[in-house]
């Protein structure tokens, strides 16, 4: 870890700084969980082991709790399988996620000591847990989930004192890392990071994380120069200042006093009216289209959960015709209602419309997200195919290649989404070449290959939910 320094940041307590200088795409360090558990909801279909999504996954013979890909990923995860197994059977079922990434943090401690690895940097009870900062609510739950821990932790292994077990639950409260499936594109689990919880916030940070074949990934989003703090954002920058700073001081208890917070930086544009010919429209009318808006995306997202993909387009129709006029392009309530459509439409299979809304999404957020931010990397992404299945190659292919020049920095090139957006990029590229020499017969040879290899059905669009999450995991 010669890379980075373990230092007092003003006003955040520790932090870490580079060592040396770094630029855009460079790995500052890797670090693999010190455990991690598959979410609830996803104990089902998602490897415990490896954390792929399977159709058919094997479960352990004993505890019926734990599946697997094949016996080898059941081998694979043995070693911080077995006390659970033998727990989990003990105590007639298994516990909440929680519960369950805490007890395997325990034996991982018990098994290797404080430090587990020469790359820690700090051991745990030196990390901040919180716990006095919780609301009364969020403390009672707190309690509950210790006092059953305390019921699931077996009796033949080290006893803990509830001060110890209570510290841990505070860490994965705050600290917890979002494990993703193998390409990267849904949170399937939670993880504690010992490293990654020395890095502090910035809402305009100069890195990002990601995981990466089993490990998180802390790489440069651009120059940073040596003795530079390194920082990530916990949040969406998509928020205005005011609802960022709420989330931070809910969520993480601290207030934000970043730069972009303080000067409440690109709030205009996330709020505002649209400029036509040097007029903008009077305050009460944005106001008016904004509460409008905000009516529409709660009717939205019920529409939505029942899966009534009819009713979402119809709502959101009505709600765009009425206020694209009068909200300018990097309105937050506008973009949400513009990628809402995009993905509904491609799902319903409608791909030109879903095109120009994907197209005008990427625009807003190009002008409010840092150059290589990765949501807008996958929002280019879900653009370039969506134009590719329109048939629009040409604005098809530059997207793609916008999106992979920001995932090779915020991914790097072995991620899977990676090797698959490069894969799109030659594909995308070659016809291209083809279009350019002859439309007529481009588009006849594509007609003829949908044809013969119907495109398959988009994948269902995710509830809201399942969104954007924040970067570090809070059970709700």
């Amino acid at each position: 870890m010669e890379n980075m320094t373990i230092f007092d940041s003003p006003g955040k307590g520790r932090g870490l700084k580079a060592n040396k200088e770094f630029w855009a795409g460079d790995v500052i360090f890797s670090e693999p969980s010190l455990a991690a558990v598959v979410f609830d909801s996803l104990a089902e279909r998602i490897c415990h082991s490896c954390f792929r999504r399977q159709d058919k996954l094997q479960r352990c013979g004993q505890c019926k709790f734990s599946h697997y890909c094949d016996r080898t990923c059941q081998r694979a995860g043995w070693a911080e399988h077995k006390q659970e197994c033998s727990a989990i059977k003990n105590f007639g079922k298994a516990p909440n996620e929680n519960i369950r990434l805490v007890a395997r943090i325990m034996w991982r401690l018990d098994k290797d000591g404080d430090v587990v690895s020469d790359m820690q940097l700090t051991t745990l009870d030196q990390l901040e847990d919180h716990i006095e900062d919780m609301p009364e609510d969020d403390l009672k739950e707190f309690k509950v989930d210790v006092h059953n821990f305390l019921d699931y932790w077996p009796r033949n292994c080290k006893q803990h004192t509830s001060e110890v077990i209570s510290h841990v639950f505070g860490l994965i409260n705050c600290n917890g890392f979002t494990v993703s499936d193998q390409r990267g594109l849904q949170a399937v689990g939670v993880g504690l990071f010992p490293n990654l919880c020395l890095v502090n916030h910035d809402c305009w940070p100069n890195c990002s994380v990601i995981l990466n074949h089993g490990k998180i990934e802390l790489r440069s989003l651009g120059k940073i120069a040596e003795g530079e703090e390194l920082t990530v954002s916990y949040v969406d920058f998509i928020n205005v200042s005011e609802e960022r700073r709420r989330l931070l001081k809910t969520q993480y208890f601290f207030d934000c006093t970043c730069h972009h917070c303080k000067e409440r930086i690109k709030d205009d544009l996330k709020m505002g009216g649209r400029e036509q010919d040097g007029v903008k429209p009077s305050e009460e009318q944005v106001k008016e289209s904004t509460d409008y808006c905000y009516q529409m995306l709660d009717k939205m997202d019920q529409a939505r959960l029942k899966g009534d993909y009819h009713e979402v387009v119809k709502i959101c129709k009505e709600c765009i015709e009425k206020t694209e006029p009068i909200l300018a392009d990097t309105h937050i309530y506008l973009l949400r209602m513009w990628s809402t459509m995009s993905e509904v439409q491609a799902y319903l299979q409608y791909f030109e419309e879903a095109a120009e809304y994907a197209r005008k999404m990427v625009d807003g957020y190009t002008k409010l997200y840092h150059p290589n931010n990765a949501t807008l990397g996958m929002a280019a992404m879900r653009a370039g195919v969506t134009h590719w299945q329109a048939g629009l190659i040409e604005v098809g292919h530059g997207m793609i290649c916008k999106a992979y020049a920001i995932l090779m920095v915020t991914h790097g090139p072995t991620h899977p989404i990676t090797k698959d957006l490069e894969s799109m990029r030659v594909q995308t590229e070659m016809e291209l070449r083809m279009f350019k020499q002859n439309e007529y017969v481009y588009h006849s040879m594509r007609e003829a290959a949908l044809k013969n290899k119907p495109m398959t059905m988009m994948h269902e669009p995710k509830s809201m939910e399942e969104g954007i999450k924040n970067l570090f995991h809070r059970r709700k």
